[in-house]
């Protein structure tokens, strides 16, 4: 309880935000929608379908000792809840190595399984060595991309986006420091007085923390953003005046700017297309003040 009172506390001190994240996410079908039949199927995936005598063995092991049931009950609430709050396939992930500890002191109780233990052993190496690059990046792309195609392997989807040649978890992690490099052109452009008055806005928290991390050598300022914790942490230093924004379109910041330009695109091969040819735009004279507007920007999904 003392280790999860900061988190409570939060919770409370900002309505609930993380409830109020997944309500919000269920109802938009952003992530993948599966029954929870087929949640429970993905958690077999995820962990290694040849994995799941040791954790399940681990939770009935938890479940019938009273000093660690409450780690077991844990876990089956936590299911509960991404279940009736449609929560991604991995959110439950973190809580899987209590389960493979007590699953082991298991196994262990048990002497006939002393028999088998070389076999599992061998059966989980050898299979966990063919999936291994579904979840870790140990191969150049391109012979991923191939070898993902020649064994009709892909990892589970756990959001409704239309996907490139990478599943998004590889997808992910392409475009950020050309994203931040199309930007750093654009405020480059602008006078030192111009810029000590630029904000810098992204959409999303990849966006903005693509421009906290890859923007500090380039002599960025910390982005703002109205997408999650972003949005709680504000508009920081800008007031309005000059505002460089990553994907939106002219038509929108047209209604809250008194001028837009476009100066630059941005995209990578391998990302996620939906970030892919998306805008830079250029953004002069705020029509209201800012305090007005942040409101409005908020996006908590």
């Amino acid at each position: 309880m003392l280790i999860f009172l900061p988190n409570l506390l939060w919770e409370v001190q900002h309505h609930f935000a993380t409830i109020e994240l997944l309500r919000n996410i269920a109802r938009s079908h952003k992530n993948a929608d599966l029954s929870p039949l087929g949640f429970l199927l993905q958690q077999l995936l995820l962990m290694h379908p040849l994995t799941f005598p040791v954790w399940l063995a681990g939770l009935v092991w938890l479940l019938r000792r009273p000093p660690y049931r409450v780690l077991g009950l844990t876990w089956l609430i936590l299911l509960a809840e991404f279940l009736v709050l449609k929560g991604k396939v991995y959110y439950l992930a973190p809580s899987y190595p209590m389960l493979f500890a007590a699953g082991a002191v298991a196994i262990e109780e048990w002497n006939a399984m002393r028999v088998l233990r070389p076999v599992a052993l061998a059966l989980l190496a050898l299979t966990g060595a063919i999936v291994a690059p579904m979840a870790l990046p140990i191969l150049p792309v391109d012979t991923y991309i191939a070898y993902s195609s020649a064994l009709h392997l892909t990892p589970p989807a756990t959001e409704n986006h239309r996907m490139g040649p990478l599943p998004q978890q590889y997808a992910d992690m392409f475009g950020w420091p050309e994203m931040a490099a199309v930007v750093a052109r654009a405020y480059n452009r602008l006078t030192p007085a111009e810029r000590a008055r630029c904000g810098i806005f992204g959409q999303n928290y990849g966006q903005a923390g693509a421009i906290d991390f890859y923007g500090r050598r380039l002599g960025l300022p910390p982005a703002i953003s109205g997408h999650q914790n972003y949005y709680l942490w504000g508009p920081r230093n800008f007031r309005g005046d000059i505002l460089i924004v990553m994907d939106d379109d002219r038509e929108t910041l047209e209604k809250v700017f008194d001028s837009v330009e476009e100066v630059g695109v941005v995209g990578h091969p391998y990302a996620m297309p939906y970030e892919n040819g998306k805008p830079v735009h250029l953004c002069r004279g705020l029509k209201m003040p800012i305090e007005e507007l942040w409101p409005k920007v908020k996006k908590w999904i």
